[in-house]
């Protein structure tokens, strides 16, 4: 009998973890390679899961592609590793008429665009036709994170072969998949993509998991599976692990399981024989459900986020001119010449006041503290500059929504400078995400909802900043970026310093054509040593020839030098305003005065553009 037959008059045990039971001996490089240089050890597992119960395993093939095994070299041991997994699986299965499902596991992950489609497609095809070759009796898609590529290997999978074929999703939180998808509404569209029976594996165990099936239909034509984790796994003296139970909790389960409609039970990450035992123990050969009471999930209330103090600055900076001004958090701890640089730039009348996140990767003052103390102690509007370098996504979304429980909505999403460049070195530069991945994030929580997809309760209420980089040589390169930008959520964009009227208007003819709007960032130069660190040091900033010849024939006059630095950045000012509604003024070595000097000119000359407009259209 066909495994589906016997899948429409019996509920199916399936196999627990592989991985588990292999690093508890000792087992942690690459576990698909053991197929070629341990057969035995991988056919003892398969044998003790069918001794326990399973009436299905499943090849050791989970990460047997191209992506993955090319992390350890054997990329082009793709073949041979599959080919020895079904055969292992086979002859452990071949007294017991077990059914052998050949694996394929999901690539992305967290970061779904680490990796394009063309590459998941390439190495799923490769790894799907060698077990196709070996005569699976079925297959086993799970682990997939990700929708988009599972309903892409599916659709491939589905039009190679008519064998059944299971496609399970993985999900942080219970009925809902990080891209927002109800988890009924994902094995919907799977079932109509063609699987034969649809589920859920990892992640969870057996309680979160029944409360996502809860809000599940019964396939209209598919089955439903299951592969709890057999708990949250726990990291003990650098090691991952998985609690060591005695298989009571997941017999007690089992019937829950069956409720819910559950036709194929297994097994994912820390389970073991013992687990599985407990539901053959409980299920096997059961009769399953045909009928079952979904538990819709009540539709929550999003509570609109509390009224923003300020207007979002890509609307002040449409409708008039702008200036904001970068003030580093300080070095050490004394904060009183930031203070007091905060308290300038306040008098100049500037529009927001912008924090950097460890600028250079160097250990500043938290821009968040500094920036509560900007807002609440001055009545000032910080806009704080967020790093993908120094945070982790919980660590991100956390930052975030401290930011929007504090009333500070205005942010920049950066990548950041690699440790390496700065104080610590040997640092660890997290970059779970991207600028463009910060920027999606941020605002699905303006939508409410966490990266995962789990309900905030609470809209944030974030404007969102770019950066712009113009210093390269492909502008063109730099605006795409800054489209695709556009594309995942930028509200605006602040650039790096500009040091020429040429660059002024290249940048203005390669973005006029946009719609967000762009502080143009100027720096005024301290002197000949500052001018070259700057060209030479600090990647994304270049400086004219002909400025840099200006500095260094004042290399022994400091103060003609900084007089220079505030006259050339005027001029460009002036030339900024023409073509331009946002300053971005940077300050160097917490030097106010000269962005003070700076911003008082820039609002002056925008007044004056302002008086003159209104008497040409008086005349």
């Amino acid at each position: 009998m066909s495994f589906l037959e016997k899948l429409k008059n019996q509920i199916l045990i399936a196999d627990g973890a592989m991985g588990t039971l292999l690093y508890s001996f000792g087992k942690d490089s690459c576990l698909e390679e053991l197929n070629l240089s341990q057969p035995d050890h991988i056919q003892n597992i398969h044998k003790a899961y069918i001794d326990a119960g399973a009436d299905v395993i499943q090849t050791n093939t989970y990460a047997a592609n191209y992506l993955k095994l090319q992390r350890y070299g054997l990329e082009d041991s793709v073949k041979e590793i599959n080919s020895a997994a079904v055969s292992i699986a086979k002859k452990a299965a071949v007294q017991n008429s077990t059914y052998v499902l050949g694996t394929i596991g999901g690539n992305r992950g967290v970061k779904p665009d680490s990796i394009t489609l063309e590459e998941l497609k390439r190495s799923f095809r490769e790894q799907l036709y060698c077990l196709l070759l070996e005569g699976v009796d079925g297959l086993l898609l799970e682990t997939f994170y990700d929708l988009e590529e599972l309903e892409t290997v599916l659709t491939i999978a589905r039009k190679e072969t008519k064998l059944p074929i299971i496609a399970q999703v993985s999900h942080q939180e219970p009925g809902i998949l990080q891209d927002r998808t109800p988890v009924n509404d994902a094995l919907k569209r799977l079932e109509a993509l063609g699987a034969d029976i649809v589920g859920l594996n990892c992640r969870l165990g057996p309680h979160h998991m029944l409360l996502a099936l809860e809000q599940v239909e019964l396939p209209e034509r598919a089955f439903l599976s299951a592969y709890p984790n057999a708990s949250l796994p726990a990291y003990t003296d650098g090691k991952f692990h998985y609690n060591e139970g005695d298989g009571n909790y997941f017999r007690s389960s089992a019937k829950a399981f069956r409720t819910q409609g559950v036709r194929l039970l297994g097994g994912c990450c820390g389970t073991t024989p013992e687990h599985i035992r407990a539901f053959a123990d409980e299920l096997k050969n059961s009769v399953p459900v045909t009928e079952k009471v979904v538990q819709l999930k009540p539709k929550k209330i999003i509570i609109e986020p509390p009224v923003r103090e300020h207007t979002p600055l890509q609307e002040i900076v449409k409708e008039r001119t702008s200036v904001i001004v970068e003030l580093d958090p300080p070095r050490k701890l004394d904060t009183t010449k930031f203070f007091e640089g905060a308290k300038a730039l306040r008098e100049a009348g500037i529009d927001s006041i912008t924090l950097a996140d460890n600028s250079l990767a160097t250990i500043r003052i938290s821009n968040e503290s500094l920036g509560y103390l900007v807002k609440e102690q001055l009545g000032m509007r910080p806009l704080i500059h967020i790093a993908c370098r120094d945070r982790n996504i919980i660590g991100l979304q956390s930052h975030l929504m401290g930011l929007h429980t504090l009333g500070m909505h205005d942010v920049l999403a950066i990548t950041g400078d690699p440790a390496r460049v700065g104080d610590f070195p040997g640092a660890s530069s997290v970059y779970d995400v991207s600028s463009f991945e910060l920027i999606k994030m941020i605002k699905q929580m303006n939508e409410g909802l966490s990266y995962s997809g789990k309900d905030l309760g609470q809209k944030t209420a974030f404007s969102i900043a770019a950066a712009f980089n113009p210093n390269v040589r492909s502008l063109e390169k730099a605006v795409k970026r800054l489209e695709k930008k556009i594309e995942f959520g930028a509200d605006y964009f602040i650039s790096q310093p500009v040091f020429s009227e040429e660059k002024l208007l290249e940048v203005y003819e390669n973005t006029k054509h946009i719609d967000a709007p762009i502080y143009i960032g100027l720096m005024p130069l301290t002197g000949s040593k500052n001018a070259e660190f700057l060209h030479n040091e600090v990647p994304g900033i270049k400086i004219a020839d002909p400025i840099r010849e200006q500095m260094a024939n004042l290399n022994d006059n400091p103060l003609a030098a900084t007089r220079l630095g505030i006259d050339i950045t005027k001029s460009l000012i002036d030339a900024a305003l023409d073509l331009f509604n946002g300053i971005y003024l940077i300050t160097p070595f917490l030097r106010y005065e000269l962005t003070a000097e700076l911003a008082q000119y820039a609002n002056q000359r925008a007044s004056e553009v302002r008086r003159s407009n209104i008497a040409e259209n008086i005349i």
